[in-house]
């Protein structure tokens, strides 16, 4: 299973640009901080994932206004250029709005 749910905050947006299909796509970027335990231990996590929303949760992304925290669902894969991995976002719980798609 490839499923991805990350709490993060939105810290940078592309411009909406459209897929050759003629889907509505969003290039983002994603900051998560956090507090994980590993082998027993407390450990600090800190990292920007890049992230990419096609379709209908394009309508939700961009009009989440930006340092807005959410959590994000989706998956992951091979990024355009085959180098690195891409968050594909399919679902947003935002804590103000509550919506899911």
């Amino acid at each position: 299973m490839n499923r991805l749910v990350l709490s993060a905050q939105l810290v940078e947006r592309g411009a909406m640009r459209y897929t050759p299909a003629g889907l509505p796509a969003l290039d983002l970027k994603l900051q998560h901080e956090s507090t994980v335990t590993e082998d027993g231990s407390p450990r600090q996590v800190s990292m920007e994932i890049k992230a990419l929303g096609i379709g209908a949760i394009t309508q939700h992304l961009s009009a989440l206004a930006l340092g807005s925290s959410g959590t994000f669902a989706g998956f992951l894969a091979t990024a355009r250029n085959g180098r690195g991995l891409l968050f594909h976002v399919t679902a947003l719980d935002h804590s103000t709005n509550e919506s899911q798609v």
